[in-house]
Formats: structure tokens, sequence, C-alpha cells
């Protein structure tokens, strides 16, 4: 586990001469402690700050599909926190009077080299708006690749399923788009079924001899009928059979916070229904393009597609 803290990250905006870190350079060190990367933070403005605030983050490494878990404690109450990362996006919300965390993915498609993550308060009326930066340095990974032997229906659709496909695809797209706009898990996370997992996420597929997308999720080899579980309290916003993952659940746990559970035997909850963690939720099964029996369980953070091991590292039991 990775534990990174920093001082002197937010500064006033109104404030008047340039923050400088203890050895003399822009960036200031991560913590000693031995991470396994070190995350720079650097103050965006050319003046010094009246006030610091220290924010930390937490993560089990900085590579593609990695869930970092972000602490902002603020020098004053703040009413909104807007965070934003690789481009993205990402809801923050409060813990506290001054203190409030944002999960923060690296997506599957991101590229090794460093990315700016920024957050912004209103701040009070006499001190006026609050912003920090940090640097966060993505390193490079590897993913294996694993060839499998499937129903060529599921390699190269037929014309006739091309339409349904397209449907899965908006439907899914629209679900990522419109968030609960309220957090509505709490920690822990607890894990869909007792197996662990035998197929890494972020592993490159190849269905019969052609290669197709990276695998966004984790597979748990369960037999079938296992009954699966809420990771976490939300609300269903899918419960429906969709061509490729079959049997699909997907529970909206708030503020931009999903998890996917694919390729169900049966589903025992309807579109709407909210679930508390660890309420079943279907059972394991071999519907869409599988091999056999499993769980499929994918996490996505403000659109990005994370290992859901990696959720479970930082935010589970």
């Amino acid at each position: 586990m990775m534990r990174v803290a920093c001082v002197g990250l937010l500064a006033l905006l109104l404030a008047p001469p340039s923050v400088r870190s203890l050895d003399g350079g822009r960036a200031l060190q991560a913590s000693r402690r031995r991470p396994a990367a070190r995350i720079p933070i650097v103050s965006n403005d050319e003046r010094p700050a009246l006030q610091t605030s220290r924010i930390s983050a937490r993560s089990r490494t900085l590579r593609p599909g990695e869930l970092v878990v972000l602490s902002i404690a603020l020098p004053a109450p703040a009413g909104h926190v807007r965070v934003r990362a690789f481009g993205r996006d990402v809801a923050a919300y409060a813990e506290g009077d001054r203190e409030w965390r944002a999960l923060v993915g690296i997506d599957l498609d991101v590229k090794p080299g460093t990315y700016s993550v920024t957050a912004d308060a209103d701040g009070r009326a006499d001190s006026g708006p609050i912003h920090a930066a940090c640097d966060l340095v993505v390193t490079p990974h590897a993913f294996r690749t694993r060839r499998l032997t499937v129903n060529e229906a599921f390699v190269t659709p037929p014309a006739s399923e091309r339409d349904r496909i397209e449907r899965d695809a908006k439907l899914l797209d629209g679900v990522w788009k419109s968030p609960a706009g309220e957090r509505l898990w709490h920690e822990p996370f607890v894990r869909p079924v007792a197996q662990e997992a035998n197929s890494a996420f972020g592993t490159r597929s190849v269905f019969n001899g052609k290669r197709r997308n990276a695998h966004g999720g984790a597979d748990f080899l369960s037999p079938a009928g296992t009954p699966i579980r809420a990771p976490n309290a939300g609300r269903i916003v899918v419960a429906r059979g969709l061509y490729f993952s079959g049997n699909t659940v997907v529970i909206d746990h708030g503020l931009g916070l999903f998890s996917t559970l694919a390729h169900l035997s049966e589903i025992d909850v309807h579109e709407g229904d909210r679930v508390p963690a660890g309420q079943i939720i279907g059972r394991v099964g071999a519907t869409g393009r599988v091999t056999g029996p499993h769980l499929h369980w994918a996490v996505r953070a403000s659109g990005a597609r994370v290992d859901p091991l990696s959720l479970l590292a930082l935010l589970g039991t």
C-alpha cells in the first residue's frame, strides 16, 4: 500500500510570492515512509499561500487501472470541492467540516507520464477561493495476454445482433454519464463472492485468434448458482440481459462510482431498486461471452475503468 502525505498544497488565490519547497525546488517531496512512488505537489500560484493545508493520497501503486483515494484537508470550511484528474471531473465528498475525499481512477488506457490533479474550493467570503494541484506520476505496466476459445457469434456477431449490441452500448454510456449526485455507499466494500479472482484486470484478450478489448474487470471462478452479493449500497440501474456480458446487474454507488456484475444465471433485483451492501443480487452463471461459469466484476470511478481488487485493497474489509 502506498501512502503519500504533503503539506503546503492549497494556496489562497487572493494571497500575495512564490511558494518553494523545502529543498528550493517547485515540488514538495512525498513522505519518506518508502511509498511505491512519490507524488510531488506543486502550487499553480506564483504567490505565497497565506494558509496551508494537507493533501494525502493512498494507492496500491500508480499504474493504469489503479484507484487513488485523495484526501484534501482545507484551511477553512467549504460547501463544495471540485476535483479534476486525467481530463475528467471527479466528484468529491465531505468527511468532516474541513476534510474532503475523492476517488481518482487511473483508466486502463492512461499512458505513463506525469498528470496534474487539481482541487478547487470556494472557501469563505473573507479568504477567497482555494486551489490545489498535485502531480501523479503514472508508471508503465505490461499486461499479460490471454487466449480463449468462445462461441464465434461473440467474436464476430451476426448482422442480426448489431442493433442489439448498439442499444446495449448506448444504454451503458447513458448510465456512466448519469451517476447519482450523492454518495450512496459507506466503507467497507465487500467481495461479491467468497472465491479469489482467477483472471487479472487489464489482461489483453484474444478470442478465437482475434484480438479484442482489454479485460476491464476481475473474474471470480465460482460454481454456477453461487449467490452474488452487492459490493456496497447503491441503486440498481441495469438488471437485464446484454449481448456480450449476458445477464448483467449495474449498481450505481453514487458520485460516479459503479459496480458491474456480469454473466449471471439469475437476476434477483430490478432496475430502480435500492440495495444495501451484501444483499444478494443474483447468481453466478455462464451467460454472454464466456468459457464457463464465473462472475465478472468491473468497477468505474468517474468514467475510469479500475481494478475492483484495487477498490477492495483501499476501501474493503
